[in-house]
């Protein structure tokens, strides 16, 4: 017998569908008036009348002009384990003055069987106006969807949003690692954070629990608080190393370090560089090392980088070369990123030549410090030498842009078009069922989304076709698509057998984001005074849209 929630079949090819990672997110998760309006719609009898609503977004944030679309996962896993539990409805009859018990058992028979979304898919680049998500279904159910979908959308696609913008700022070569756990917003943000960043193109995450939960590879080493936990190298009790392959066994591994360091120390190109190094620094890189001889990796700015912290680095990292391990690198935490980046690699590669060394200049730098966006580009301007960028705080908690500002709005109710108006014109929805295409040009770039009726034939290549902005009735180009994409597709269809899509791999989202960033036309893509992407609407959605703006807006009267 095939496992069953709340009426539904919740297999999705042979697959059931978990819950929401946050078991926080149940219909609760709800703001009031959803349910004063489910009630209201329930009095007035209107419940079930078939509606369709757009989730989408107004303006790209950071100042950029492309979003990446992410959240859609949880949303169809909150859909997929829909439920009121009795402890809940009794929670919302009480929050209700005079509700009544009868709305309480519409309640409890209330799913998601009858529900159907359709949906870019995940880690796509998207635009402002576009529907990311449309969704269809009984009015009030859907109503109970959408404050659930906004907060697991907004978030997810901010950050997955800010995380592809600082890879493209690093670069393709450059590893990105999201350190953000102890800065996010909750333990909710934190974890999310992590997901949504590897989506974005992050490479991984020093959060334990999100590689659990999402395979994303795990990336660390140790804190200042270790290093300065040593006192002198007498503490190191167990000084024995057993070579790579297990052949040998280096009794006193302290000794060899600081033969190593003498080595160093005489060598004619750093010679005059440093003299004495902190002690207890090398013996906690000396510990660290003895735990993890294949993965050695040391932060080295507790006392002074060139003067003692990468002179103590090398000389364990020498050390470890000799009975057969590589060490990884180190992590800059402070000072002159730039200029200290290119002297370590100085260093690395004089030890590379003077200690023949092989592959010792070609050690891993990691930065981190508060990096964000801008500190990464100035880097990239002034030179350095830094294989790896450590982010948390201006990563997670997007500090250049509190929220991106998506909007819920109905658009159709048994089967008429309905449109919200507005002073403000970018507030103005695009009304009725509409079909969403992308088109591109004969380089292979997108060149402009176009929205239609959704009985208008679709976009053919190489006819040609009026695109028009919405509302602005002088913008309007003609465009002859290469390649057209249709980007709703089916994520949900409740209990219906007809296919639908299925919910892919975080990697395979994370390449498909990687991949169409790729696929976008540079001037999209720059940091300053990016060229605006095309988002319209066919003319013959242009005119419906206003005529039903002028039938809807009240005339006014001089007096």
């Amino acid at each position: 017998m095939e496992k069953k929630e709340n009426g539904l079949d919740v297999k999705q090819s042979g697959r059931v569908i978990n819950g929401p990672t946050n078991p926080m997110v149940t219909p609760l998760l709800n703001d009031l008036y959803q349910f004063t309006m489910a009630y209201a719609y329930w009095k007035a009898g209107k419940q079930s009348e078939r509606s369709v609503f757009d989730l989408y977004f107004r303006k790209n944030p950071f100042g950029g002009e492309y979003t990446i679309f992410a959240g859609l996962e949880e949303c169809i896993k909150f859909l997929a384990n829909f439920n009121l539990t009795d402890e809940e409805i009794d929670f919302v009859r009480d929050s209700l003055p005079g509700c009544e018990e009868a709305f309480c058992d519409y309640l409890r028979g209330l799913d998601c069987s009858d529900i159907e979304v359709y949906a870019i898919s995940e880690g796509s680049v998207v635009f402002p106006k576009v529907p990311l998500l449309r969704i269809e279904g009984p009015v009030a159910v859907v109503q109970l969807l959408e404050t659930p979908f906004l907060n697991l959308i907004n978030y997810a696609s901010l950050v997955a949003t800010n995380a592809a913008r600082h890879r493209f700022v690093a670069g393709k070569s450059k590893l990105l690692l999201e350190f953000g756990a102890r800065r996010a917003q909750g333990p909710d943000g934190a974890i999310s954070a992590s997901k949504y960043c590897y989506l974005g193109g992050f490479d991984a995450t020093s959060n334990v629990a999100a590689g659990r939960l999402f395979g994303i590879p795990l990336r660390g080493t140790h804190s200042h608080a270790f290093v300065s936990s040593f006192m002198s190298l007498d503490e190191i009790v167990d000084k024995v190393l057993r070579s790579s392959d297990g052949k040998s066994t280096c009794e006193d591994f302290i000794c060899l370090v600081q033969t190593c360091l003498t080595r160093i120390q005489n060598s004619s190109s750093l010679q005059g560089i440093f003299s004495e190094t902190n002690q207890s620094e090398l013996a906690a890189f000396i510990s660290y090392a003895l735990a993890f001889p294949n993965s050695f990796l040391a932060l080295v700015d507790t006392y002074d980088v060139m003067k003692s912290g990468i002179p103590n680095f090398c000389a364990v990292a020498v050390a470890l070369n000799e009975l057969g391990y590589k060490a990884v690198g180190i992590r800059l935490d402070s000072g002159d990123l730039a200029y200290l980046s290119a002297e370590v690699r100085k260093f690395f590669c004089a030890i590379e030549r003077d200690l023949k060394v092989p592959d010792f200049g070609k050690m891993i730098i990691t930065a981190s410090n508060d990096l964000n966006e801008e500190t990464v580009d100035a880097l990239n301007k002034q030179g350095h030498e830094v294989d790896a960028f450590g982010i948390g705080t201006n990563l997670v908690t997007c500090y250049a842009q509190a929220a991106l500002g998506c909007v819920f709005k109905l658009v159709e109710i048994n089967n008429q078009p309905r449109i919200k108006l507005s002073e403000d014109v970018t507030k103005v929805s695009i009304p009725c069922k509409k079909r969403t295409y992308r088109l591109f040009g004969k380089e292979g770039y997108p060149l402009v989304d176009i929205m239609t009726g959704e009985n208008e034939p679709p976009p053919k290549v190489g006819e040609r076709l009026l695109c028009r902005h919405p509302f602005n009735e002088s913008k309007r180009a003609y465009v002859v698509p290469q390649r057209v994409e249709e980007l709703l597709k089916c994520y949900w269809r409740g209990n219906a057998d007809e296919a639908r899509e299925e919910l892919e791999p975080l990697k395979e989202l994370r390449n498909r984001c990687i991949k169409q960033l790729e696929n976008m036309r540079p001037d999209h893509m720059r940091r300053l005074n990016p060229t605006p992407y095309k988002v319209s609407v066919s003319a013959k959605l242009y005119d419906f849209i206003h005529f039903l703006w002028l039938n809807e807006a009240p005339v006014g009267e001089l007096h």
